[in-house]
């Protein structure tokens, strides 16, 4: 396919998207699948040029004064990827497959595109309907964090220290050009290419062998900060498909007790091959029988440390998942604070006398993070929050520079502060 083809393509994406709400992947598939003739260089860069229009949704249609498709990738082509006014003209010849030319109404916005004049959360790329919550956490910042919650995103992996360590995996992978992470000592970073993806890590021998996982190095860094020792007892609480587990039985050095569960058990499904793989011999994954179900009521009361990764909106993952900042609707925030509540109160009945929480969200609002924290400790008496300083000093390094990202009771991280997804922590601790 031409690159005017794969512009045409991505249009039509876009229409579908928008117009049964899918989710991005799932219409990528389909049209991949209906399209035999698109090879896999073309699928990735139509998925490429859907994501980037995904991203700046927003500000294109502002500056375009559009929400078509159409309008959103002339948009993007101009406002993210920076191509000139005479390039996408020449892409839209209407020939060969390509869009039809530009209208003088396209061809005069895009001369002068622009989104300066528009809303703070138009300039952002933030649903307006979140906008007060997020400008709550960010203040005068928030439009810029906003646009870098809209930037693409890097590829980290996590090396398994039970397997391997950074430098081994780093010359392993020198032909892929990482980079050490900034924080985390096990992250390395690999910047995106000219269409927005990363290398294919997955198919790298070291993915085989365990020697690394695909982990955001701020899912990193705020579990290692939960402060899992060996020796302990530890649960994960929302283990999912287990990125976190993993990462606390190598910080455990595979001492201790832990064990994963989660309420949606379908999604623990990938964790047992993982475990296979990465050399992790405490784990004990724990699947429960029913909704109502406590498949960890023989240890209440008994854990070290009760990992808490709460479900949430999401919006710290918004550079890797941009249609769903899209998607997430009115109301789904009070759902989420409630199943917030939920999971805190559960793991509250786990810990120990003495022993902590780390409540950990990929959410950059306050609503979910700090203001969940309050409610939590209102109703719990014999609960008291553990100072962020405390937590940033209390792991096997000291990360004390990144107390100016502190909240009230937590940490905040974001592209733009720590240039990792947008994470949460705050650590409770149970009364002797």
């Amino acid at each position: 396919m031409t690159p005017a083809a794969r512009i045409s393509a991505a249009i039509e994406v876009l229409q579908d998207i928008i117009e049964r709400r899918r989710p991005a992947a799932d219409s990528l598939k389909d049209w991949g699948l209906s399209r035999r003739f698109a090879g896999s260089k073309d699928r990735a860069a139509i998925a490429s040029l859907v994501y980037d229009a995904l991203r700046r949704k927003a500000s294109s249609a502002h500056a375009m004064a559009s929400e078509t498709p159409r309008a959103l990738v002339l948009g993007m082509l101009a406002g993210l990827r920076g191509l000139p006014l005479s390039e996408i003209a020449a892409l839209c010849s209407g020939e060969n497959h390509a869009p039809h030319p530009l209208s003088e109404d396209e061809t005069a916005l895009l001369t002068a595109f622009t989104a300066e004049d528009a809303s703070d959360h138009v300039r952002a790329d933030v649903p307006e309907w979140l906008w007060p919550s997020f400008q709550a956490g960010f203040g005068e910042a928030a439009v810029a964090e906003g646009e870098a919650l809209a930037a693409r995103a890097p590829v980290d992996l996590r090396v398994n220290r039970l397997k391997a360590d950074r430098d081994a995996v780093l010359k392993d992978l020198a032909h892929l050009q990482p980079e050490p992470g900034a924080w985390s000592p096990d992250a390395l970073r690999f910047q995106p290419g000219h269409d927005g993806r990363g290398p294919s890590l997955q198919t790298e021998p070291g993915f085989f062998a365990g020697a690394f996982e695909i982990q955001d190095e701020g899912s990193q860094l705020v579990t290692l900060l939960a402060g899992a020792k060996p020796g302990e007892t530890v649960i994960d609480l929302c283990a999912g498909a287990g990125g976190k587990t993993l990462a606390l039985a190598a910080l455990m050095a595979n001492r201790g007790s832990l064990y994963a569960t989660d309420l949606d058990s379908r999604r623990l499904a990938p964790l047992h091959d993982r475990v296979a793989r990465s050399g992790a011999s405490i784990v004990e994954v724990r699947i429960p029988r029913s909704r109502g179900h406590e498949p960890l009521s023989d240890i209440a009361g008994q854990a070290d440390l009760v990992l808490v990764d709460a479900p949430c909106t999401g919006s710290g993952t918004w550079r890797r998942n941009p249609d769903a900042k899209w998607r997430v609707r009115p109301g789904a925030l009070a759902e989420r604070v409630k199943d917030q509540a939920e999971v805190l109160a559960r793991a509250g009945k786990l810990v120990r006398p003495g022993g902590r929480i780390a409540y950990i969200t990929c959410s950059m609002l306050p609503d979910e993070n700090d203001e969940a924290i309050r409610a939590f400790l209102g109703r719990h008496p014999g609960f008291a929050s553990v100072a962020p300083i405390d937590v940033l000093k209390g792991g096997e390094s000291d990360f004390s520079l990144l107390a100016r990202f502190a909240t009230e009771y937590g940490l905040q991280l974001s592209p733009r502060r720590t240039g990792t997804d947008g994470f949460y922590l705050a650590c409770i601790r149970r009364a002797d």
